[in-house]
């Protein structure tokens, strides 16, 4: 081998670690001014019970030797998570807790596990994209997409940790290794009950695209069987009706029978819920950053389309914005998608759209996305800050409550009392020996509806109650946030 051979082989090989690292840095550098983020807003009390403080109880009963119980934040009894969600993926996370026990525990891993999905990415990119460079500069571009941090920052929910394992699914399927594709698809799975539906597209993408027929049917098949099981069977079982989530879908049949029947009998129904426009919008946002460049390769992007279609039938409005954690089954393949679109042009146009998404992906993230609070500002349609006094006054409040007794809450603060068996929601008292109740947070939950509704009128007669009441005494009150303490039965 001559030396100029030698010298150039050594030279692409720096050249690959060099943008490897530069990814890895990336990844490290995006989980930790997230993760300061996150901290800030817990902090301040801007994470509340929902839903930090109902996934912190469930990881934190689990490391009690009790899977998953959590006191339902609409009845106050002590159930099963599984009866609202199948996503025993948070059982994972109870070593993390153990380690140590905080909801900022959890947040930092979710932060983290999503900068993950990267790699994969990088790796797609270098095995279609035949370019270094090209496949860490779109590695980067998946984590400027503006949907992946407000996804990675709205702690916790589960199907977050979705991302990174679908994006890993597909590589996996791309180099034909099944073993290691079945774990990340099964670890997916089991963060929603509705989590089987991509696994189903990619098994319909894998036997059309790769034919590899067979595979791709048991694929689908384990997909659907999942969602089967965890929709018919696991919710009913531990809610003792089917899912209160079907609320979503009244306008339209309240449930997946329900919308077939109504698209056969009035399909006009379906498509105006389909095409409202604020639907449109939505999508509009996914398909922005991207620069709509996954319509190269709809395969892989169409695999994203039951959630999609969930999102926007639903008459629940945040499901379809996207910065709602619901967009976790469809941004792994609109980003496959986009990479697969720009492999599809010719090279020489290449660099050119993965700058463009980069760039885009960019300015729309500093504009909706949570960067602009590590810059001192407030992102379009966040929340702004409670003033100091109010955030001393919430902490001291948190702090008077004694460490695991039963408490009675509002939202606000939930979060930072989740450590607990009991913990329930304003204006439910059951047997709660102490009561912070914050005034100013008029979120409370119906026994009808999964969803907090804003109702400040019921809050303040819940106050007036516990305050009246015999058997309470105010141990604290300050800025609009009481304290209180039950002194007898």
């Amino acid at each position: 081998m001559s030396d100029e051979t030698s010298s150039s082989r050594a030279a692409d090989v720096a050249r690959e670690h060099a943008w490897a690292l530069t990814v890895w840095v990336a990844m490290v550098c995006w989980t930790g001014v997230l993760y300061l983020i996150v901290r800030d807003a817990y902090l301040d009390f801007r994470l509340g019970r929902f839903d930090l403080g109902n996934m912190a109880q469930s990881v934190w009963s689990t490391t009690e030797g009790r899977p998953l119980e959590i006191t339902h934040a609409a009845t106050g009894e002590q159930v099963l998570r599984l009866g609202a969600h199948v996503d025993p993926f948070l059982v994972l996370l109870s070593p993390v807790w153990m380690a140590w026990p905080s909801p900022l525990a959890l947040a930092l891993v979710q932060i983290a596990v999503t900068s993950l999905g990267a790699l994969p990415v990088f790796w797609l990119g270098r095995r279609h994209l035949r370019s270094e460079r090209s496949a860490g500069l779109f590695a980067l571009a998946y984590l400027a997409y503006p949907w992946l941090a407000t996804s990675a920052v709205g702690a916790i929910h589960p199907v977050t940790f979705a991302i990174p394992l679908f994006v890993a699914s597909v590589w996996f399927l791309d180099t034909d290794r099944m073993g290691r594709f079945a774990v990340c698809a099964a670890l997916a799975m089991s963060t929603g009950e509705l989590m089987g539906l991509p696994v189903i597209g990619l098994g319909i993408w894998f036997a059309i695209a790769r034919q590899r027929r067979r595979a791709g049917a048991a694929i689908a098949l384990a997909g659907a069987a999942w969602t089967f099981f965890a929709v018919y069977v696991v919710v009913p079982h531990y809610a003792g009706e089917a899912s209160t989530f079907y609320g979503f879908y009244d306008h339209v049949g309240g449930s997946p029978q329900g919308v077939v029947r109504t698209l056969l009998s009035d399909p006009t129904t379906v498509l105006g819920a389909l095409f409202e426009m604020h639907d449109i919008v939505y999508v509009l946002w996914l398909a922005l950053p991207l620069l709509g460049l996954f319509l190269l390769s709809p395969g892989i992007a169409a695999v994203g389309l039951p959630q999609l279609l969930a999102n926007t039938l639903s008459d629940f409005r945040s499901m379809s914005d996207p910065r709602y954690h619901s967009v976790a089954a469809i941004v792994p393949f609109l980003v496959v998608g986009a990479l697969w679109g720009v492999a599809r042009l010719r090279a020489q146009r290449r660099g050119l759209a993965i700058a463009g998404v980069l760039v885009c992906s960019s300015i729309v993230a500093l504009a909706v996305g949570p960067w602009t609070r590590a810059l001192g500002g407030l992102p379009l349609g966040g929340r702004a800050d409670l003033p100091e006094s109010k955030i001393e006054a919430l902490r001291d409040a948190v702090s008077s409550v004694p460490r695991g007794v039963p408490v009675t809450a509002s939202n606000r603060v939930g979060a930072h009392l989740a450590s607990r068996r009991y913990l329930y929601p304003v204006p439910i008292v059951g047997n709660a020996r102490w009561a912070v109740i914050d005034l100013d947070d008029p979120w409370v939950t119906r026994p009808d509806s999964p969803i907090l509704t804003q109702d400040p009128a019921k809050v303040r007669s819940f106050a007036r109650m516990l305050e009246q009441a015999p058997g309470w005494e105010r141990t604290y009150a300050r800025e609009r946030v009481l304290v209180l303490r039950r002194v007898s039965s």
